[in-house]
């Protein structure tokens, strides 16, 4: 094997996002919805999404910095609520174009061609075109001093899932829901597994579940 040794602080600025953004590998490809005070919409896909834990289900979720433009965060602060919804192989052109730099009165919704629901009275709007969808509330919410980025912390309040989807153990089969991940800024992935692992023990081999 042949290693490129790259001196990422001399790259172009274009050039050194998008190598930077293919580092961390596969990541998850979601749509954020959101609405204002007065109910306009607002739909941003983003790839920052993260894991935190299960009990409260915690995720956090990173937004760049940029001042009154950034319509998530913004909407988010103003009303603590938010939505997660899964890009599918079905919509990842409207998904994508949500990625464009709308003004506040444009709706990404309408200008991408995807329709927002409201889903057992939670306040943010869901991608009605998208097979697993969260409703989360805004507990905390960081300014990092090292880059400017925003760390939002929200709880998983509401979860609306394909029952296809369900495994017996309560595990979601990412596959089945249709969900794609998403390498770099711009190259999405299908979703379909290719082995899953038993429960890792010091006591036992890896083993794969059938």
């Amino acid at each position: 094997m042949k290693l490129k040794t790259i001196s990422i602080a001399g790259m172009e600025k274009r050039a050194r996002a998008a190598f930077v953004n293919s580092l961390s590998g596969f990541k998850s490809a979601n749509l954020i919805g959101t609405s204002n005070g007065e109910g306009a919409t607002n739909l941003a896909i983003m790839s920052s999404l993260t894991h935190l834990g299960s009990h409260p289900p915690l995720f956090s979720l990173v937004i760049r910095p940029g001042g009154d433009e950034r319509h998530t965060l913004r909407n988010i602060l103003e009303t603590g609520v938010f939505s997660v919804n899964h890009v599918t192989v079905d919509i990842i052109e409207q998904a994508h174009q949500t990625a464009a730099r709308y003004s506040s009165d444009e709706s990404e919704f309408d200008a991408a061609g995807l329709n927002p629901v409201w889903q057992g009275g939670f306040r943010a709007p869901m991608v009605r075109e998208a097979n697993v969808r969260l409703g989360l509330e805004l507990r905390q919410h960081m300014r990092l001093e090292i880059n400017g980025t925003h760390l939002v912390i929200g709880e998983v309040v509401l979860a609306c899932v394909p029952e296809l989807a369900c495994r017996p153990d309560s595990s979601l089969d990412l596959g089945a829901a249709g969900t794609v991940a998403l390498s770099g800024l711009d190259t999405y992935h299908n979703g379909g597994s290719e082995k899953r692992m038993a429960y890792a023990k010091p006591d036992l081999p890896p083993r794969q579940i059938d």
